[in-house]
């Protein structure tokens, strides 16, 4: 798939921005801090409804605006037979933002996702290998709803019980200590939480067989993916990239995409950890507490691997989750953000060359000596706010 038009309206820095694209290489040249990322991100928003530079809405609205428009026609492969979708979405932070598909409205933005998808190379991907859990696990969701978009309501479902179950744990946990505070009495009454716990196994046994049959799919091309972007001019590195999933459920679960078997293992977690649950109001166990844990041969690649080794682990997950897609369809369209910046000589090259026969490459730089020459293709300078299409 690709995208044929991009429109922006009050996105970010831009009042507006019409700007149609290609299949193959289009890349954005420009000085930093004039908008080149604020075009990507767009498109970037279209496939996940997020953005992979801030964590809320709010930033993504040009000042002084109460709304933006982000909307692109959207071919589904280089056929031209293929009758391109027009998907649209406007952020208006504070409220339920509105989507649509084909110029009539969705019932739920999420229901827009799988029209485009992307896979997105940035500088903050080095976070996937040096940051927190938090940032592996979104990884793996949004992975797993690219590859199935219905997983974006199995998510949701998930973070609802899990926030009004922690909200019960703080309430259960404020009845107790004022229970103690009165020299004892009576305890506040569980009940409820019971109900919860099993609302919490559904939801999070359906969410962690889902990762664990997504870390199975792609645990291979990761590997493959790594030998070939860490790959030295004399031969091939032969350290091994490994991918292991990492369970609140405790070392002595099972870890099979046995939702039933799932379920019943985290009932009996969340009963060993009750106490220490309500004491601290909040969850300790569930999907929201696991790790997706890196490895280079037999050492994990937090804390041990090189800033060359954790680089080249990155992209080697970019380009596992694109092989992953291309699987299931069309090929999503690669974005690398100012990405070629950040990598040496022979990085860079290997990377180039493992994108360039993708069917459309979004590129940003600030420099056009920043593009590999195997990405050679359209180019878009942007300068002060103006989008021009160049060649």
């Amino acid at each position: 798939m690709h995208v044929t038009h991009l429109s922006l309206v009050d996105f970010r820095s831009y009042p507006a921005v019409e700007l149609p694209l290609d299949s193959g290489v289009t890349a954005f040249i420009g000085p930093n801090g004039q908008g080149k990322t604020n075009l990507v991100e767009a498109v970037g928003y279209l496939a996940t409804l997020g953005s992979h530079r801030v964590s809320n809405d709010g930033p993504l609205v040009r000042v002084g605006a109460e709304r933006s428009v982000v909307r692109a026609s959207v071919a589904p492969s280089t056929d031209p037979q293929s009758r391109p979708a027009l998907v649209e979405i406007e952020i208006t932070p504070g409220k339920t933002n509105r989507a649509r598909l084909n110029r009539s409205a969705v019932k739920r933005p999420r229901d827009i996702l799988g029209t485009l998808r992307t896979v997105l190379f940035a500088p903050e991907d080095l976070a996937l290998v040096k940051g927190d859990p938090s940032d592996r696990r979104r990884f793996m969701d949004e992975l797993l709803v690219a590859r199935a978009p219905r997983y974006a309501g199995v998510r949701s479902d998930y973070e609802r019980v899990l926030k009004q179950r922690n909200a019960l744990l703080k309430s259960a946990g404020a009845a107790m200590r004022a229970s103690r505070g009165k020299g004892g009495g009576s305890e506040p009454n569980l009940g409820t939480l019971d109900v919860w716990d099993t609302h919490l196994a559904q939801a999070g046994a359906e969410l962690l067989a889902a990762r664990l049959e997504l870390i199975d799919a792609i645990r291979p091309l990761v590997a493959k993916a790594y030998e070939s972007v860490a790959a030295t001019g004399s031969g091939t590195n032969n350290i091994d990239a490994r991918l292991d999933y990492k369970s609140s459920l405790g070392p002595d679960v099972e870890l099979t995409p046995d939702r039933s078997a799932l379920a019943e293992a985290m009932v009996e977690a969340t009963g060993r950890a009750r106490r220490d649950e309500i004491e601290r109001g909040v969850s300790l166990v569930g999907p929201h507490r696991d790790d997706l844990v890196l490895g280079l041969g037999p050492m994990p690649a937090k804390g041990y691997a090189s800033h060359g080794e954790s680089w080249s682990f990155a992209l080697a997950l970019r380009l596992a989750s694109y092989e992953l897609l291309r699987t299931i369809g069309s090929d999503p369209v690669l974005v690398l953000d100012d990405v070629f910046a950040e990598l040496d000589t022979g990085r860079r090259q290997r990377l180039a060359e493992l994108v360039s026969p993708a069917e459309q490459v979004l590129v940003t730089a600030a420099v056009a000596a920043d593009v590999p020459e195997t990405l050679t293709g359209a180019r878009v300078d942007v300068l002060g706010g103006d989008v021009r299409r160049v060649s």
